[in-house]
């Protein structure tokens, strides 16, 4: 039964309603922007629910300035066919704008082709295959913060250095796993080392890699390199751990890893560990200050990592080409808008200052770190010394030499 009150209530309310002439208009005015990504699978701690609140951040810092910015998100499950199916349905009902972050890179690289056909922005944080800005890449994409090259470049080539100049890998048989395997693989035998074999497991559906680590084990090999992430990379170093084989001295190369697996594993099971990232919360006063701000927001006091804070960088600089170009023209154009994006210098206290290239590559230095013992680390989240910069011209694969279409000889 409806009371007085509830009546009075609903009057109200549809005395108030907006027109559709007035909601068209505030529609569009409205920049929407999806973030993609796993908020219940393995990957979900890496960026999730972090990474859309990332993005919500840079959009109340972005304030109003003279249209309305929304936030729409999904977790893609690391399935493929529904991280397409969320796109398309974004991109064709939903409009949407632009789609950002897309872990699990066989996800992003459909999305890829999706936003091209559509003519849509997408800036890819998450996925970390090459590809994107290979024979893959898309005048509609930028792929923002690291790739399998650069991540092989860093961690790969530091392990080679120091002696470890026979591999074994552990992949995740996806596009993400099988690109990092390549490229890993191109830096230890340019460098003179060599590969003793690899094996693939199922992913997402594998979290006993015994089998794996005794096959790698047999091989002798002095590195294992873990081309996978998240709660596979977490899952084999504790096997490798229980299986002895580091204190026998068999190094562990995890080539995507971050802050929130080493706080995961613990510091008396990570330290040693080297991992490469292109950011990290303690770098710099600026860094700090991104921290400060966005970390009581964060889910289970994390602090950021490269995709959480890729997410507020790119949605920063999304939204500052849009109000440069105008709402009108944003919308009509994805490729329009990618194109203002590169040509404006990025600039956050994430990242710093940086630039992107024709083949939508963002350039920004990578960072060698090594994981601190408990005796070296003063705290909380207080993980991590720097080892190696690369400077951002050479942290990534050479403009000429990725089989890019829009990259002209």
């Amino acid at each position: 039964m409806i009371d007085r009150r509830t009546l009075l209530a609903a009057g109200t309310a549809a005395a108030v309603m907006p027109t559709p002439l007035s909601r068209a208009r505030a529609q569009a005015n409205t920049i929407k922007i999806g973030v993609l990504n796993d908020q219940s699978g393995s990957y979900s701690y890496i960026a999730g629910l972090n990474g859309v609140i990332c993005a919500q951040v840079a959009a109340q810092e972005f304030g109003n300035r003279g249209f309305n910015v929304e936030i729409l998100s999904a977790d893609h499950q690391n399935k493929p066919d529904v991280g397409a199916n969320i796109a398309r349905q974004w991109l064709d009902r939903d409009g949407v704008d632009m789609i950002l972050d897309v872990p699990t890179s066989s996800i992003g690289l459909a999305v890829n082709g999706i936003c091209r056909e559509k003519n849509k922005a997408y800036v890819n944080v998450g996925s970390a295959t090459a590809d994107l800005t290979g024979p893959q890449c898309s005048p509609n994409t930028i792929h923002w913060v690291y790739d399998t090259y650069m991540l092989a470049k860093s961690t790969g080539g530091a392990m080679v250095r120091a002696g470890g100049d026979s591999w074994f890998f552990v992949t995740a048989d996806y596009a993400f796993g099988h690109a990092l395997e390549r490229d890993t693989t191109n830096f230890v035998r340019a460098a003179g080392g060599r590969v003793m074999g690899a094996v693939r497991y199922p992913f997402p559906a594998t979290t006993d890699f015994s089998s794996f680590i005794v096959q790698a084990q047999a091989s002798r090999a002095k590195v294992i390199g873990l081309a996978n992430a998240g709660q596979d990379t977490t899952n084999c170093i504790k096997q490798i751990a229980e299986f002895g084989l580091t204190r026998r001295g068999t190094k562990v190369a995890a080539l995507l890893m971050f802050i929130a697996d080493v706080h995961a594993l613990g510091l008396d099971v990570a330290q040693g560990l080297v991992m490469t990232e292109s950011f990290y919360w303690d770098m710099n006063d600026r860094t700090r200050a991104f921290t400060q701000r966005v970390r009581p927001r964060l889910n289970n006091g994390q602090v950021p990592n490269m995709v959480t804070a890729g997410n507020y960088s790119a949605t920063l600089h999304y939204l500052k080409a849009v109000a440069d170009m105008g709402v009108p023209a944003a919308k009509a154009s994805g490729v329009d808008v990618i194109n203002r994006m590169k040509a404006m210098p990025t600039e956050d206290d994430a990242f710093g200052r940086a630039s992107i290239r024709p083949d939508g590559r963002r350039i920004i230095p990578s960072y060698l770190f090594e994981v601190k013992s408990p005796a070296e680390s003063r705290g909380p989240w207080d993980y991590m010394k720097l080892l190696q910069t690369t400077p951002a011209e050479e942290a990534f694969r050479p403009l000429t030499e990725g089989g890019c279409p829009l990259v002209r000889s």
